[in-house]
């Protein structure tokens, strides 16, 4: 698959970041991740990003990394694109990018790089080399320390021809308008805030149709049936499910700082998917809000 083909698929559907199973002692689950894969693929989502956010990227080593992406691939092979978290440093990036590829994934998306602010020339600067360092199509991520200007991603469009897409997860609705009429439809574009759902029908109306999902982790059926709501403009479906799922599912995820990778993984323990704990520095949800979102779960009827 070139970048161009990945392009199309991504400009469709609904997309997804997988978490990524550990045991009880931390330790990387190959064969429960599999399982995993093989039980969201067929719900159809587009394109599946392994080692991404929600797949905990910034708390696995390189050689977890390596096994992750390995898994993914092979796992998907045939049946859904995997695009692999990539970030970090400049460096770190591409050599996470470049691994990527050998392993045979079919995209990367480029994750804010580690900790210091940067000028939109040193941002420009870390994307090119990112790009030019692998064949693969790259999404870049908007968010956090990593916020690029109409002007910077113009310039990358123009200098990166496997720059393919524009994830947004800052919600600046200034921005992304002017982003958008800018570069048309050079770059496919994602949204990328966390918890989608709530966002989606904004961002459809800014000419952004397609987002990422997270709750498709553990219950993919609700995730899929309120993507379509979205793309028919069904709007008393995207209510109901936002009255009814939403907006509570939001009461428990803005609990805790970093909640919004732990309640996913909840989720998926209490469908009977269970990923194991979250590493540190994020922390699991308590028994209580675990039994909040199991009667959220189970009144949906996805359990």
């Amino acid at each position: 698959m070139n970048h161009l083909e990945l392009k199309q698929i991504m400009s469709s559907g609904l997309l997804s970041f997988p978490v990524t199973d550990f045991d009880q002692a931390g330790n990387f689950r190959a064969d429960t991740y599999a399982k995993r894969l093989e039980w969201l693929a067929p719900y159809g989502a587009s394109a599946l990003f392994a080692a991404g956010g929600t797949g905990e990227f910034f708390s696995l080593t390189q050689q977890e990394y390596s096994d992750v992406i390995k898994v993914a691939v092979d796992t998907c092979r045939g049946s859904v694109p995997i695009l692999a978290g990539a970030g970090g440093p400049t460096r770190t990036a591409i050599a996470y990018a470049q691994e990527a590829e050998r392993l045979g994934a079919q995209g990367v998306l480029l994750l804010p790089h580690y900790l210091t602010e940067a000028s939109q020339d040193g941002l420009v600067d870390h994307v090119e080399q990112f790009c030019k360092s692998t064949k693969l199509g790259v999404v870049v991520y908007n968010r956090n320390v990593c916020r690029l200007t109409p002007d910077s991603l113009e310039k990358l469009a123009d200098r990166c021809p496997n720059l393919i897409g524009f994830k947004d997860g800052i919600g600046d609705i200034e921005l992304m308008v002017s982003i958008w009429r800018r570069l048309g439809d050079r770059l496919t574009y994602l949204g990328g805030l966390p918890t989608a759902e709530v966002y989606a029908a904004a961002y459809k109306a800014l000419g952004v149709p397609v987002y990422s999902s997270a709750v498709f982790n553990f219950v993919p059926k609700l995730a899929m049936d309120f993507y379509h709501a979205v793309a028919k403009d069904d709007h008393a479906t995207q209510n109901r499910l936002i009255d009814e799922f939403f907006l509570p599912y939001l009461k428990i995820r803005n609990r805790k700082a970093g909640y919004a990778v732990s309640i996913v993984k909840a989720g998926a323990r209490l469908v009977g998917y269970d990923a194991g704990p979250v590493r540190a520095p994020l922390t699991d949800l308590t028994a209580e809000e675990c039994e909040m979102l199991d009667k959220l779960i189970r009144a949906q009827g996805a359990q």
